[in-house]
């Protein structure tokens, strides 16, 4: 039985088809074969500086690899890493910084520039935490995961720890201070939530968290005055009188003229015009107890009013964390002999 024209043309293009597959991927493919270095140590770590101070981090990266492949072992190979870690962080791969760092760490233990790796571990992964979309609109990253601050947080420890009078101390101690705010805010938020679905105890238990860790932050007005509210819708009325004498002492407007907490003054809230308009219109004046001004100065810059509207996609203000170069401790050229 012979089978209908239609069908015998759809099978004739189904075996044409899948030959045609077959024929492909057996096809080997084409090896690259690495014919091994095509430079002197020298001419890369010279062409490597050379792209890295005309700002092209492409062609730096390529030269620093072939020397840290090439002569992992050469007078230039602690050089080109650490020249490499700092191009892979202005290239943005902070994942390929960090690993870079922590190789060089876990090699050069004793390397004399070693505080540097631990200091750019530490950037790179502050900055991952803000690497996405959130970071061009005003939405607050602390409001969101800050999985990456804690562990630039735990870095930066590290580093003053172990290298107290680097040149780098100072900023790492400024990147710690912004941080703490950063985890402060995150803490309050979660508090914030847990005191609109009447969890008080879970509430308290976050603002005390940042009394504890974070006493410097001005998120500790808030946190007293949710303690104190806390307590008193958990009943525990002599504790709640206790945190709201903290309040009259160190925050009077704090504390309403009977007596209780105010909250909504200790969370400097808006009207629901300034929330629903993204803090473009309706805004409240400010409390005394809101000391932003001892935040990091990047953060400080106020958005305009096109940045807000635009949902921070326009004029957002330039704040690009760079980090310094690498000293340079091999020299430029080989040494002549005599």
């Amino acid at each position: 039985m012979s089978l209908p024209r239609y069908k015998m043309t759809m099978l004739a293009l189904s075996l044409g088809v899948a030959t045609a597959i077959v024929g492909c991927s057996s096809n080997p493919k084409k090896e690259i074969v690495d014919t091994g270095p095509q430079s002197s140590e020298q001419v890369y770590i010279q062409k490597a500086e050379k792209a890295l101070e005309r700002g092209q981090y492409t062609d730096a990266a390529t030269h620093l690899e072939a020397l840290d492949t090439y002569y992992p072992t050469g007078d230039y190979a602690q050089q080109a890493q650490l020249e490499l870690l700092y191009v892979k962080f202005q290239q943005k791969d902070y994942e390929g910084a960090i690993a870079l760092a922590e190789r060089f760490i876990r090699l050069n233990p004793q390397h004399p520039n070693v505080d540097y790796a631990y200091y750019v571990r530490g950037v790179a992964n502050m900055e991952q935490n803000y690497d996405g979309l959130l970071r061009y609109t005003s939405l607050k990253q602390s409001h969101r995961d800050v999985s990456y601050l804690k562990v630039a947080y735990q870095n930066f420890v590290d580093f003053i720890r172990r290298f107290p009078s680097s040149t780098y101390a100072v900023d790492a101690a400024q990147r710690m201070k912004f941080i703490g705010n950063e985890l402060a805010e995150s803490e309050m938020n979660a508090a914030r939530f847990n005191i609109k679905r009447k969890a008080w105890l879970a509430a308290v238990e976050r603002s005390q968290w940042v009394i504890e860790h974070f006493p410097q932050t001005p998120q500790v007005p808030e946190a007293l005055a949710t303690i104190a509210y806390g307590y008193d819708k958990l009943g525990d009325q002599v504790t709640s009188k206790q945190y709201i004498e903290v309040l009259k002492l160190n925050y009077p407007n704090l504390v309403k003229s009977d007596g209780s907490v105010n909250l909504r003054a200790a969370r400097s809230e808006g009207s629901w015009v300034n929330r629903a308009t993204l803090g473009v219109f309706g805004r409240e004046a400010q409390t005394s107890t809101n000391t932003e001004q001892n935040q990091n100065s990047d953060d400080t810059q106020k958005p305009s009013i096109t940045n807000r509207l635009s949902f921070g996609l326009l004029d957002r203000p330039q704040a690009e964390t760079n980090i310094p170069a690498p000293k340079q401790e091999m020299p430029k050229e080989t040494p002549a002999t005599e």
